[in-house]
């Protein structure tokens, strides 16, 4: 049988009666759009994020989106990002008209290297956004210090990072706002596109709170221009259904990481790196191979589903060519891009078929 890189059928069986009562109870009360629910469910993920609030969102990119603007980023700013990062992380820099910036990574973790940003660091520069790349939070410390030093507002970008820690702090509560995804296949996914904004200022959750909701304060009094980024009833209800289980999937996630990590020591292949001071969560569990593309075949072959992210670096990308960056500029995210791999990765993931996917790994030559 084929093991999926992901199995949301699987995730969505172990807790069906969960699911379909809370579907069942927007469908009933006709409450779509807000309401009790996305109320219910921000008061709940600030909490467990260890934060004062949750703004939800219609999606991760939204989130980023009104990071940027109640920060007060605006055309001809820049904002210094990695380059190895899914491109609404740069994208939202752009759709406002400022500049992203780009910073390769640490080879060892990808997430962005803080020893090359202040290099990048220019009058123009306005905000960094760290990635938490796969579920494992950046050196935050290092970030934050070159942030106060020069005077910049940083947006965690924890879209992968779901209850992830650095030195005991969840992400999400480290920089002035943080932003999540609930892409269905994220940690904490719903049924379709959500995410949101916490942060533990209040004149700045307000804010995207009337941004979100075409700038209104009340019903029909709209202080600003604003934009439709609500997060509907019906995602906020599945993701308050799946909440409470959320820290013990992470923690299984953990145990497949530290099994795939045992069994494939003493091969050619480069398993994470984890530093001591952080908890991730393993929204991906990447390894490195220098013969990538013929092993991802291989296991295809056998029925095992893998992932790549992400095989074109920002710096790369067509759509970012009047950046003016050029192959050779960031080599560790290049070679990256040719040599990771992501492996199946889920809670409901078996003991067993984790043994069959190193076992197929290690068949081949």
């Amino acid at each position: 049988m084929t093991i999926p890189l992901v199995d949301l059928k699987a995730q969505y069986q172990t807790i069906k009666p969960e699911i379909d009562a809370a579907m069942q109870r927007v469908v009933n009360n006709t409450s779509f759009i807000l309401g009790k629910e996305v109320a219910e469910f921000e008061k709940n993920f600030a909490a467990f994020c260890h934060a004062q609030y949750c703004v939800g969102t219609d999606s991760g990119t939204a989130a980023l989106h009104l990071a940027l603007l109640i920060l007060g980023v605006k055309e001809g700013d820049e904002v210094i990002t990695t380059t190895h990062t899914f491109i609404a992380t740069a994208e939202v820099i752009s759709l406002i008209g400022a500049k992203p910036v780009l910073v390769d990574i640490d080879p060892r973790t990808y997430n962005i290297d803080p020893n090359k940003i202040e290099a990048a660091i220019t009058p123009r520069t306005r905000a960094i956004i760290p990635v938490h790349l796969y579920g494992q939070p950046a050196e935050m410390d290092a970030i934050l210090n070159l942030a106060r030093k020069h005077n910049l507002r940083v947006i965690e970008d924890a879209a992968q990072a779901h209850g992830a820690e650095y030195r005991g702090k969840r992400a999400g509560t480290m920089g002035d706002v943080a932003c999540f995804s609930f892409y269905p296949g994220k940690n904490l996914g719903a049924y379709g596109d959500a995410g949101a904004l916490v942060t533990n200022d209040v004149a700045l959750a307000e804010h995207a709170r009337m941004l979100r909701d075409h700038g209104r304060s009340e019903k029909y009094a709209h202080r600003l221009t604003g934009y439709g980024y609500r997060l509907d009833a019906l995602q906020a209800a599945i993701l308050g259904a799946k909440l409470p289980h959320l820290d013990a999937w992470n923690a299984r996630r953990r145990e497949i990481a530290d099994y795939y990590t045992e069994l494939l020591t003493n091969t050619d292949i480069v398993t994470p790196y984890v530093p001591p001071h952080i908890q991730p969560i393993y929204h991906i569990y990447c390894i490195r191979a220098k013969n990538r593309d013929a092993l991802q075949k291989h296991l295809k072959a056998r029925g095992i589903e893998t992932g790549i992210h992400y095989p074109i670096p920002l710096h790369l990308q067509p759509v970012y060519q009047n950046l003016g960056y050029h192959a050779g500029d960031f080599p560790e995210t290049e070679k990256a891009a040719h040599e990771i791999l992501s492996l199946p990765m889920y809670p409901e993931l078996t003991d067993a078929q984790a043994q069959q996917i190193v076992d197929a790994i290690k068949e081949f030559k």
